[in-house]
C-alpha cells in the first residue's frame, strides 16, 4: 500500500502465490510501499546480495525473478488503468472479475475498508455497491467471506 498526500492509504497491488515484491531494492533504493498481510501467507525473503549473485551462478532462476518483476509491473499497469478509472460500480465489477477462484469456484473477499482502499472509493460506497450486487445476484455469498460471481451480470455492468 501507499499513503496519499492527504494521509489515506491506497492499496496498489495484491500479491498472490509466487509473486515477487521489493525487487527495486536491487537498484539500491528503498521499497516505495508498505505491505500488510490480508490473509494468511508464507513469505520467502531473499537477501539482495543473493539475488545479485543469481545472475552469475543460476541465470535461469535469476531470469525467473526478473520475469516475476515484469509481471508485477504489468499488474501495476492494470491497477492504474482498470481499477482506478470508471465509476465505482465498474471498478468493483472489474476487481471481482480479476480475483482468482478457489477449487469450488468461489472468490474470497477482503474487508469493505480494504476494498475501498484498493479501488480508491470510500468504505461506504464499497458497502453500498456490494449490497447492490448481492441483491441483484451478481455476487452470491457461499460462506464467510466467500462468494460466487455471476460473471454475466458483472460483464453487463462493464458494458453499461
Amino acid at each position: 500500500m501507499q499513503h496519499t498526500p492527504d494521509g489515506t492509504q491506497r492499496i496498489v497491488r495484491l500479491l498472490r502465490q509466487g509473486a515477487a515484491s521489493g525487487l527495486e531494492a536491487l537498484l539500491g533504493g528503498p521499497y516505495e510501499h508498505s505491505a500488510e498481510v490480508l490473509q494468511s501467507a508464507l513469505v520467502c525473503r531473499i537477501p539482495v546480495g543473493t539475488v545479485k549473485e543469481l545472475d552469475n551462478q543460476t541465470p535461469r532462476l535469476h531470469q525467473q525473478l526478473m520475469t516475476r518483476w515484469h509481471q508485477s509491473l504489468q499488474e501495476a499497469d492494470v491497477w492504474l488503468t482498470q481499477l482506478s478509472t470508471g465509476s465505482a460500480k465498474v471498478r468493483v465489477a472489474r476487481f471481482l472479475l480479476s480475483l482468482p477462484e478457489n477449487e469450488n469456484g468461489e472468490i474470497e473477499l477482503f474487508s469493505i475498508e480494504d476494498l475501498g482502499a484498493m479501488l480508491g472509493i470510500t468504505p461506504e460506497t464499497a458497502s453500498r455497491i456490494m449490497a447492490e450486487l448481492k441483491r441483484g445476484k451478481a455476487l452470491v455469498p457461499t460462506s464467510n467471506n466467500y462468494f460466487r460471481c455471476n460473471a454475466e451480470s458483472l460483464d453487463r455492468i462493464l458494458e453499461d
